[in-house]
């Protein structure tokens, strides 16, 4: 792990007060997370552009949720010469205070931890922040590493916004916010369930000096981009300050823990345990086989951040562990999602499976099947929530794929018995019909779903009443997988109860095969219909959902037209990030997804670039050519030159559908690092 470096040289320009700093270092973002859906991000060079970035944002239990607490520190160097230094643009009270703002020298991630590296000459600094896990805790360590100086001033003033993560940066401070100071004890609060903010310093004569600043006029560059309130302002108490020097470095700790949790440990312990975590990941996840390199390791890392012990679902943790449990569940993309169903279940193998977490892979499985409401997994947990939302009609289903994806890696039989009861129900609902239209139509077999208001499926894009891709009716990937289920389910229900319960399955995968290869083939383009029966009768636009016809472990699709239905969604879809999701020369498609919510709404599934469909397009890719493993590798290259793009280290939500395929949405995505990371496992060479 010690090897596990990946440095960005020069990432930052000097700016004056006339420059603006160049519009590919506001991309470039780091993201460290607590296990506990709570995380730490910014822009490598300092500057907050989103909402979302600040260095403490606390996973609350509900009501509250994730909750920024911290927002960020104005960092200065004062010398003994009366030279001030601000490690970045500062503005008080509205006004500019240019100071002098340094370059950055150096930026690294270190195993996923980010390390600054700033050269003054006669000083040079290493900043570090680290979580750690499971703690709404942060510390951000400064350390004198060379230069000619033996010491000087580090101060640093905490700027607060208490609110949550979602909130606009305009929304209103929760009320006045009282300082209490107490020995070497600080702490921020305001009336009612907002917590405490608890901060201490470490570092060689460290005080505090109360200096009350309200800062305006912070505009954050992507929330306008996006259309949102982009101007906001927040609150500092003061600025404490100690003598950096080189035997004693400055730490700044912040928490919404208790005073004995926040204190258990120095930086140096929390830094120690948090590398003892990552190196305990690597090794778990070495596979016997070649392609073990630093692309796979990061990756691992990369995974881990969203893999979750949820805050605040104490009834469902209780229940969990008086069963000698745990709960797990996965953040589906960071900043804004939470835990999703479907995320959740195609992003089990490559976060779990891939990386050998077996007992996590359990504790997720069980706590959705817990869940489950008349057939129907949660569609979402919305943000400081403990009851999920039911409107999906793919996470179910892509919950037996999870499932037998985990037994055939663990052999954990006892789980797949205890959750067959509830999969035998699923199956059963499904065919007699459930919520939002989700049914068996009896005619032919196929599963059709669709509820006025609402996207069901994957591409679920809807702005206000707008459903931006309707897809009700019979879609091709619904029924692929419904296909799927049902033939899983045959061949547990022949092992645990017998060939007569199992037939009534696979009488109805039968019927539901016969009629997709004779309803889904679109022969005038070579491929499958995206949706029959819809609203508007069949859709022929050519989307990248027809690939788990042939991807999924039991295929619905005929053999005979597998190369054909390849071909076309490599020739018209694939990307070097990915699968197109309407291939160009559409009426409806969009090659940028850009500007405001609208507008990114409308290109969201109309060709905007997919990372996580790369998985299943490689699992397409083995099946028709077994002995190509090669290739199917190549499929994955365009990925490395991205861990240097977007949030460093991690793969982004989406791409643009055309060159140089900026990366989109959310910075760090569950499925597209999990789907990347299985199949880069799977084309390793034997």
């Amino acid at each position: 792990m010690a090897n596990l470096i990946r440095t960005i040289s020069d990432p930052c320009p000097i700016w004056s007060s006339e420059a603006e700093p160049n519009e590919v270092e506001l991309l470039r973002e780091w993201i460290i997370t607590n296990g506990l859906g709570g995380y730490a991000s910014g822009t490598v060079c300092g500057l907050p552009t989103r909402r979302y970035h600040g260095l403490l944002i606390a996973a609350l239990p509900a009501p509250l949720g994730r909750t920024i607490l911290l927002n960020q520190v104005l960092e200065r160097l004062a010398f003994d010469d009366g030279r001030t230094i601000a490690l970045v643009r500062e503005s008080l009270d509205g006004r500019p205070a240019w100071l002098a703002v340094c370059e950055i020298a150096e930026f690294r991630l270190e195993a996923g931890l980010p390390v600054w590296r700033f050269d003054f000459g006669d000083v040079v600094l290493e900043k570090r922040v680290l979580i750690p896990h499971w703690q709404n805790t942060v510390h951000v360590a400064y350390q004198m590493v060379g230069g000619s100086a033996r010491s000087v001033q580090m101060q640093l003033r905490p700027l607060v916004h208490f609110r949550s993560h979602d909130a606009p940066v305009d929304a209103p401070h929760p009320g006045n916010y009282r300082f209490t100071a107490w020995g070497d004890r600080y702490e921020v609060s305001v009336a009612g369930p907002m917590p405490t903010l608890r901060m201490f310093l470490h570092g060689r004569k460290p005080a505090f000096t109360l200096d009350t600043v309200r800062t305006t006029e912070i505009t954050f560059r992507l929330e306008a981009q996006r259309g949102y309130p982009s101007v906001g302002d927040q609150w500092s108490p003061g600025f404490f300050h100690a003598e950096l020097t080189r035997d004693e470095p400055v730490v700044l700790v912040a928490s919404a823990e208790p005073w004995d949790v926040a204190r258990a440990m120095s930086f140096d312990e929390a830094m120690r345990a948090e590398r003892r975590r990552r190196s305990r990941l690597l090794r778990m996840a070495r596979h016997n086989q070649a392609g073990e390199d630093s692309f796979h390791a990061e990756l691992v890392l990369a995974a881990s951040d969203f893999l979750i012990k949820p805050a605040g679902r104490v009834e469902d943790a209780t229940r969990a562990q008086a069963a000698g449990e745990d709960i797990r569940t996965v953040i589906a993309g960071y900043h804004w999602f939470t835990d999703w169903g479907r995320d959740t279940m195609i992003s089990l193998e490559g976060l779990t499976l891939s990386t050998r977490r077996f007992t996590e892979a359990e504790f997720i499985l069980r706590t959705f099947a817990h869940y489950v409401r008349d057939g129907l997994i949660p569609n979402m947990f919305p943000e400081g929530e403990t009851h999920g939302l039911y409107h999906t009609a793919d996470a179910t289903l892509w919950f037996f794929h999870a499932i037998h994806r985990y037994v055939q890696v663990s052999d954990d039989r006892e789980t797949l018995v205890a959750l067959l009861p509830r999969l035998m129900d699923i199956a059963d609902r499904h065919i007699e019909g459930t919520h939002f239209g989700i049914g068996v139509d009896p005619a032919d077999g196929l599963l059709r779903q669709g509820a006025e208001g609402y996207q069901l499926t994957w591409m679920d894009a809807k702005v206000e009443g707008w459903v931006v891709t309707p897809r009700r009716g019979k879609a091709v990937e619904i029924n692929a997988l419904w296909y799927n289920a049902l033939k899983l389910l045959e061949g547990w229900v022949r092992e645990y109860r017998g060939d007569e319960l199992a037939a009534r399955y696979a009488r109805h995968a039968q019927q539901a095969s016969f009629s997709f290869n004779e309803r889904f083939w679109y022969e005038d383009g070579g491929y499958l219909y995206d949706v029959v029966d819809g609203e508007n009768g069949d859709d022929s636009a050519c989307r990248p959902n027809q690939i788990f016809a042939i991807s999924l472990d039991h295929e619905i699709l005929d053999r005979a037209r597998w190369k054909p239905v390849l071909e076309v969604v490599r020739s018209k879809l694939l990307t070097p990030v990915g699968l197109r999701s309407l291939a160009p020369g559409h009426p409806d498609y969009r090659p940028r997804y850009f500007g405001d919510l609208r507008a990114r709404d409308a290109a969201y599934h109309q060709g905007t670039v997919w990372t996580w469909l790369i998985g299943p397009f490689v699992d397409a890719w083995l099946k028709v050519h077994p002995d190509d493993r090669a290739g199917a590798r190549g499929f994955l290259e365009g990925f490395h030159p991205h861990l240097d793009e977007g949030a460093l280290g991690t793969i982004s939500e989406i791409f643009d559908a055309e060159p140089p395929y900026t990366p989109r949405g959310c910075v760090a995505q569950a499925w597209s690092v999990a789907e990347v990371l299985r199949a880069w496992v799977k084309t390793a060479s034997q």
